[in-house]
C-alpha cells in the first residue's frame, strides 16, 4: 500500500523530512478495524512528532485524524461492518492514517455524520475529542451547568480554537471570547459563533474588560500556556478552570489559583489511547459530535484542502502549520495512481 512516513528528523525543509513509501498492508487484531482511508487532516502534533527520533529503525507513518471506509474488521467487533463510513482520530503509538490502510481499535472510531463529505469529517475527530474532553471530563462542565458561562479560547481561529467555540458557544450554551491576531481570523471566530474576539497582542485581561467583563468561568489555552499564564490567573473567577493542551516551556505557578480555588487540568486526547483506559469514550463523543453535525449544530473546520496524500503536499501542510499562520484545519483527500 502506498504511505507517506519519516524515518529520522528532519527540518520539513529537508528533502527527505517526509517520503512516498509502500508498506504491507496490516492485518487487524481482534478489537481493529482495517479503514481505507480516503481523507485525513494535519494537526501541530504532526509536526512534533516527526520530529522526535524513532526508537526503532523503518519509517514512521504519521497522522491522527482520517475519514474512510472500512475494509475488514477482526474476530471480536461488534459495532461496525465492511463498507461502513467512518471517522477517528486514532493512537499514537501506532501506525498512523497518512497510509492508504490504517488499523485502528473500534472503540476510537465512530459512524461519520452522514451530512459531510470525506473531507469535511476529516478536519474534525481530534480536535473534537479534544474540546469535549477538556470541557467536560477536565472541567467538569455540561450543557446543564455550563449555560451561561463564559468561556476565554486563546488561540480561536486554529482547529482546536474553532471547533472549541463552536462546541462551547452552541451544544454548552457559553458565551466566548476568542483571541485572534488579524482581521480574517477574527471573522472566522465569529462565523464559529464567538460573541467577541481580542486581539492577543494587546494581551487578555484589558482587553476583555474593556468588553465589560470582569472575569470569565473557564480558560481554554489552545496555545503555549506561559506567555498567558499571569494573566490567565488573573481572569479566571473564583472556582473557575483553567485548562491547556500545549506543553508548557517552563514551570507553572499553580499557587496563583489557590485563593480562587481554581481548578487547572492538562488535556492530552491520546490519554485514553496511550494507556488502554475508558477508550470507548473517545467513541462516544464522537457519535455524539457526529449527531450535533448532523443536526446542524456542529460544522466542519475545514480551511483548505491541499489536494491528494502524499508527501508533497503533507511537508506543505506541516510547513505552514510550523509557521503558526493557519485558520481552520488543512486537508488531505485521496491516492494518486
Amino acid at each position: 500500500m502506498k504511505a507517506v512516513g519519516f524515518d529520522r528528523p528532519r527540518a520539513i525543509e529537508d528533502l527527505h523530512a517526509l517520503q512516498d513509501i509502500e508498506l504491507e498492508t496490516p492485518v487487524p487484531g481482534p478489537r481493529d478495524l482495517l479503514i481505507a482511508v480516503e481523507a485525513v487532516s494535519v494537526n501541530p502534533v504532526d509536526t512534533k512528532v516527526r520530529q522526535r527520533p524513532l526508537a526503532e529503525p523503518g519509517f514512521r507513518v504519521l497522522g491522527y485524524d482520517a475519514a474512510g471506509r472500512v475494509q475488514a474488521v477482526g474476530d471480536e467487533v461488534r459495532g461496525f461492518k465492511p463498507g461502513d463510513r467512518v471517522w477517528y482520530a486514532g493512537a499514537m503509538q501506532r501506525q498512523g492514517s497518512n497510509a492508504q490502510f490504517q488499523c485502528v481499535d473500534e472503540r476510537l472510531v465512530a459512524h461519520k455524520p452522514d451530512s459531510l463529505g470525506m473531507q469535511e469529517a476529516a478536519a474534525l475527530p481530534l480536535t473534537t475529542l479534544t474540546v469535549w474532553e477538556a470541557l467536560e471530563d477536565q472541567l467538569g462542565l455540561t450543557p446543564d451547568t455550563a449555560k451561561g458561562k463564559t468561556l476565554l479560547v486563546v488561540g480561536g481561529a486554529g482547529g482546536v480554537g474553532s471547533i472549541g467555540i463552536q462546541l462551547a458557544a452552541r451544544h454548552f450554551g457559553m458565551t466566548v471570547i476568542a483571541t485572534a491576531g488579524r482581521d480574517e481570523s477574527a471573522r472566522w471566530c465569529q462565523s464559529m459563533g464567538a460573541a467577541h474576539t481580542i486581539d492577543y497582542r494587546q494581551g487578555l485581561v484589558e482587553p476583555v474588560k474593556a468588553l465589560g467583563i470582569d472575569g470569565v468561568d473557564a480558560i481554554l489555552l489552545a496555545q503555549e500556556p506561559d506567555p498567558y499564564w499571569a494573566e490567565a490567573c488573573e481572569l479566571v473567577k473564583p472556582l473557575g478552570g483553567i485548562v491547556t493542551i500545549v506543553d508548557a516551556r517552563g514551570p507553572l505557578d499553580l499557587n496563583a489559583l489557590k485563593p480562587k480555588s481554581a481548578r487547572f487540568a492538562w488535556e492530552f486526547m491520546f490519554t485514553r489511547a496511550m494507556f488502554g483506559v475508558d477508550m470507548e469514550r473517545q467513541g462516544e463523543i464522537l457519535s455524539q459530535a457526529a449527531k450535533l453535525v448532523d443536526e446542524g449544530v456542529l460544522q466542519t473546520t475545514l480551511g483548505e484542502s491541499l489536494g491528494p496524500i502524499n508527501a508533497a503536499n503533507l511537508k506543505q501542510a506541516h510547513r505552514r502549520i510550523e509557521d503558526g499562520q493557519t485558520i481552520g484545519k488543512l486537508v488531505l483527500a485521496g491516492w494518486e495512481e
